[in-house]
């Protein structure tokens, strides 16, 4: 698969700092024929072990197109939850290898164990939230695994929390288009700064439910 270079502008957007020019870059998915099944690989490797989540070329994808947003969305959701059951395998059979490899990467080590004991506590309603927010998704599904949560409990949680928040994205498309797109031109900065507040937001929980320092 060739992924277009970083430093080729689109069409959509003017050239521009480095946040402007990786929102072209993920835009440009939209021009190519590789856009579909991008999402679906990102999707899926995100709720396991990559660092970007889908969102950005799901939306990219789905303002090219609005009438297939809601399709796009329900892809996006389907190959996530298949992503974290990958997730899941890791924690339950390869914890000491893979999955204390992965958790070193995101320099998580101090926050896992006390993941692991918020999801026997509170089990889907943790799965369901680090679905749907900014918490680490990937981290949860691991520990899912090492800790031996219900399988038909982590999916069904995973299910709820990634539907609503890529088929919520999906239907504001579907309903919105054009307008979005343009609104995401006029404001790109405003947005660059919620999506840092929703990340601070993101670990802020997760010190909460973990009870981290």
């Amino acid at each position: 698969m060739e992924v277009p270079p970083l430093e080729t502008p689109t069409p959509r957007t003017s050239a521009g700092g480095p946040l402007r020019r990786l929102y072209q870059w993920v835009l440009s998915w939209a021009d190519t024929p590789y856009g579909t099944p991008a999402l679906a690989i990102v999707s899926f490797c995100e709720s396991s072990f990559f660092p970007v989540p889908p969102d950005p070329l799901l939306i990219a994808l789905a303002i090219g197109r609005p009438e297939r947003a809601v399709r796009l969305a329900l892809l996006c959701t389907l190959a996530s939850v298949l992503g974290g059951l990958l997730g899941y395998a890791i924690g339950y059979w390869l914890m000491e290898t893979v999955g204390e490899g992965i958790v070193a990467f995101f320099s998580l080590e101090d926050s896992f164990a006390a993941v692991s004991e918020k999801l026997v506590e509170f089990g889907f309603f943790a799965i369901v939230l680090a679905a749907l927010t900014p918490l680490p998704y990937k981290v949860f599904t691991i520990a899912a695994g090492a800790v031996g949560i219900s399988i038909p409990v982590f999916i069904v949680a995973s299910i709820i929390g990634r539907g609503v928040r890529f088929l919520g994205e999906g239907i504001l498309i579907r309903i919105y288009g054009e307008s979005i797109r343009k609104f995401i031109d006029r404001w790109f900065g405003i947005i660059t700064w919620a999506a840092l507040i929703l990340g601070i937001l993101g670990i802020a929980a997760t010190q909460w439910l973990t009870g981290s320092p």
